[in-house]
């Protein structure tokens, strides 16, 4: 099979380019042709407004470049990530052009909230689900500007209003139930969304003496709940949980964590973190799509501490692979942390369960039958379409149609 990847990096890499690179890697390790089609936010740094604006509803240049990779590659199928802003969806209509089913993984949730988030002021906010994002205009959503917030919601309409997201993709990917839902219930076609989550390698079988403490693994910024952790140490009065990431709010961590804040590590570094920590708290305010911390714990038998909300909710179950908090009370996860410290033998079962929850749904093999299902799923589907569409053309109608009214022969022309 041969496949295109198209992905938007952002400037601060992140989980959704960990999903691309592991994926690609997956396809060609089980003998599949893999191109990446990818463009970077670097560019947004040279690039004037006005075009960075009509970008983002419609790029001529990624319409273009993938049209020139479609003809030398002849894909069997186009896979599309992130394309905001610099790629857009030009390319769903490139592909349905030549004939090439889509896949698109849905790593946010941009297509029914302009700030991708669901989050206002700290909190959830579902004002724009399946609604015309006005509000997040009129509000500043989108990176506190007006006028940014006025052009990912005006592609988000624009591209609605073409029929675009219903009509263009032939599967969409939703990494759990709670998202697969979601989106279904702001418009996507249901028949149409697949679960499949992400999933992550682990190199080595988990050790389960000398854990201590807890950790964090992410970007150091408020919708990732680094607030409530900071305001829940700070009611336990002594913390011993290490810190791995990068982000606006590092100052306020560093402060806080002093020696146990470790600034960004590798990958392979942070499974070893892991691999000794007693749990991992996942204190996220916003809906989280998925959460690869989560995971790559589960992989090394810890056991996750997380706001009880979006997929953590669906992920962490209670009391046996982690406990689960109420979102933004620092009180809750306080009393949880606490309870963690104090029953080392009930954390250290809850891991064990955790390890068997990764081998059951998370591991590379698993992702890969899922994976490829899907893609066979779209290109049977779009071929199927395109049979009945040829054969609605020719159709049963004779070679010379019957005594007809002049409007009657014209609409049978059109037939």
């Amino acid at each position: 099979m041969k496949v295109l990847i198209a992905h938007n990096a952002y400037q601060l890499g992140g989980g959704e380019d960990v999903v691309v690179e592991a994926e690609g890697e997956l396809l060609r390790g089980h003998g599949h042709q893999v191109e990446v089609y990818r463009r970077h936010n670097d560019e947004l740094k040279s690039m004037p407004r006005a075009l960075a604006a009509a970008s983002a509803i419609w790029s001529r240049r990624s319409a273009t470049e993938i049209a020139r990779r479609c003809d030398v590659l002849r894909p069997d199928v186009i896979h599309v990530h992130n394309t905001f802003p610099l790629i857009s969806p030009s390319i769903l209509w490139v592909a349905h052009r030549r004939g090439i089913p889509v896949v698109q993984t849905l790593h946010n949730f941009r297509l029914l909230c302009p700030q991708a988030m669901f989050l206002r002021d700290g909190k959830v906010c579902e004002d724009c689900l399946g609604k015309l994002p006005w509000r997040a205009v009129a509000r500043r959503c989108y990176r506190g500007s007006t006028l940014q917030s006025a052009v990912a919601g005006g592609a988000l309409a624009i591209h609605r209003a073409l029929g675009t997201y219903r009509q263009r993709v032939t599967r969409y990917i939703a990494p759990n139930r709670f998202c697969r839902d979601k989106f279904a219930e702001g418009g996507l076609p249901a028949e149409r969304i697949r679960v499949k989550p992400h999933f992550v390698r682990s190199g080595r079988h988990p050790a389960w003496e000398g854990r201590r403490g807890g950790m964090f693994v992410g970007r150091l910024s408020p919708e990732k709940g680094l607030g409530v952790l900071i305001d829940a140490v700070a009611e336990l009065g002594t913390s011993t949980i290490r810190i791995v990431g990068e982000g606006p709010l590092e100052p306020s961590v560093r402060a806080v964590f002093r020696n146990e804040y470790l600034g960004v590590r590798s990958r392979d570094e942070v499974l070893k973190l892991l691999g000794t920590a007693r749990f991992l708290v996942a204190p996220s305010t916003s809906y989280e799509t998925f959460g690869l911390a989560p995971v790559e714990a589960f992989a090394c038998g810890t056991p996750v501490i997380a706001s009880r909300q979006g997929a953590f909710a669906e992920l962490v179950e209670q009391g046996i692979s982690g406990l689960l908090f109420t979102p933004g009370d620092a009180g809750d996860l306080a009393a949880k942390i606490t309870w963690a410290e104090r029953h080392p033998e009930e954390m250290l079962k809850m891991g064990r369960a955790a390890r068997l929850a990764y081998e059951a749904k998370y591991t590379p093999e698993r992702n890969y039958g899922l994976l490829i299902q899907i893609y066979e799923d779209a290109i049977q589907e779009l071929a199927g379409i395109r049979a009945s569409t040829r054969a609605g053309r020719r159709g049963d109608w004779p070679r010379r149609p019957p005594a007809l009214s002049a409007t009657a022969r014209r609409r049978w022309a059109g037939q």
